[in-house]
Parts: structure tokens; C-alpha cells; sequence
């Protein structure tokens, strides 16, 4: 997982990628600390091709408020740079999958 700090390594990776799955946290949440481990390997096992970041919103907070991140964590799935699924808080990870599954399986012709 790689760590994004700034509006512009983010815009790049959303250019560069097409698909992208981001986590926006803190080390502090217990939660995030929690779930973060858990989409790492799940997107591992079953969407290896997914470009996982993650931003630390203590250490880029004004990146956080730019996005209109106030609540931890939050997890948001792009394609093709465009927001396709957003999950706040309590991260229902089977869920997620089966929402992101059938748009990367498209993507990535899987």
C-alpha cells in the first residue's frame, strides 16, 4: 500500500491507475487500525490488479478536508479516476467486494 501525501500524488495515481482503492485514516483510530489490514488482504486475494494508497489524515489533514473526509476511515474505490463506491466508518468488507467485483472483473477482464 502506498502512502499519499499530498492533492496532486492523488490526482496522479487517479490519472495513472485504472482502478484504485483508498483509505483515507489515521494511525490513532482504532477502527482504521483494525480494518486496514483486512482490505490489504482482501484486495491481495481477490482484486490484485487494485491500486491500494492510503492517506494519513493526521499528517494530511488539509488533503482530507479538500476531500470532504471528516469522519474515519473512509474508503473510496475508483475507476478510470472516477469515484465509484465510498464506505465511512463501519466497513462492511464483504459487501464491498461484491460491489467492486463485477466493474473490475470488466477493467481488468477478469
Amino acid at each position: 500500500m502506498e502512502i499519499i501525501r499530498d492533492e496532486a500524488e492523488l490526482q496522479a495515481i487517479l490519472q495513472r491507475e485504472p482502478g484504485a482503492l483508498i483509505v483515507f485514516g489515521e494511525p490513532t483510530c482504532g477502527v482504521d487500525n483494525a480494518v486496514t489490514p483486512r482490505l490489504e488482504a482482501l484486495v491481495a486475494a481477490r482484486f490484485p490488479k487494485l491500486f491500494m494508497g492510503y492517506i494519513d489524515c493526521q499528517s494530511a489533514g488539509d488533503l482530507c478536508a479538500q476531500e470532504g473526509v471528516y469522519a474515519l476511515p473512509v474508503v473510496r474505490v475508483y475507476f478510470e479516476g472516477r469515484r465509484f463506491a465510498e464506505r465511512v466508518r463501519l466497513l462492511g468488507l464483504d459487501e464491498l467486494a461484491e460491489e467492486i467485483a463485477r466493474p473490475y472483473g470488466l477493467m481488468f477482464d477478469e
